[in-house]
């Protein structure tokens, strides 16, 4: 989506990716399984799961997360933070959210650019875009607790890469999307160096 006049700053965008082929029709009615990252100076930050205590946001090329298929942009209007100030924002705001503590129903890469935009723009997201995470929230809670759903299980092991090659990390409620050469790279929260850490990303297929 191009930068659209909002009284100058750079421009603050939604992208919307479609993770299962039945959005086609859930979309027509407010529903989806989506995955989204937020794009400001021309790269998308977005948050996915990893076995470690450690950032899970990263960042690829506007739209195009490997593995999903981008579906719309949403404009959700301009920072006056310069490139530096948003990649120190976004660093500190990763230190929320671990690779570890990523959530289907809870935490997930819909949360996180629900943060960014309501931090940025005082706007939050749309509320299409998670609000298959908030009913299944509230289904969840009616669940006996044996068979609820919780974080993620980290019994999935993967040979340990850098952070130049981390694989995808995306968000997924499905489970085949062809994620095998991707090129994502892990943003560290602030203070911490990546470059010192292996970490085991899970794939799409391994979140549920």
């Amino acid at each position: 989506m191009a930068a659209q006049d909002g009284g100058g700053g750079a421009a603050v965008v939604l992208n919307v990716y479609d993770l299962t082929p039945i959005n086609d029709y859930l979309y027509w009615f407010g529903l989806g399984v989506f995955h989204s990252g937020i794009e400001v100076h021309g790269l998308e930050y977005a948050f996915g799961a990893h076995d470690l205590s450690i950032s899970g946001v990263f960042e690829v090329e506007p739209k195009c997360c490997p593995g999903y298929v981008y579906r719309r942009s949403v404009w959700m209007g301009t920072t006056e933070m310069s490139r530096a100030e948003f990649r120190s924002f976004i660093e500190t705001l990763a230190g929320k959210y671990n690779g570890n503590t990523y959530h289907l129903i809870s935490k997930n890469c819909n949360h996180f650019t629900d943060d960014v935009c309501k931090n940025i723009t005082k706007k939050p997201a749309p509320g299409w875009v998670n609000r298959l995470a908030r009913v299944g929230y509230f289904f969840n809670r009616l669940l006996p607790k044996s068979i609820q759903v919780s974080t993620l299980s980290h019994g999935a092991t993967h040979p340990a890469i850098s952070d130049d090659d981390v694989e995808s990390t995306c968000s997924s409620l499905s489970g085949d999307s062809d994620v095998d050469d991707l090129d994502q790279h892990l943003l560290p929260a602030a203070g911490i160096d990546l470059q010192s850490v292996n970490v085991s990303p899970k794939l799409s297929k391994d979140l549920v």
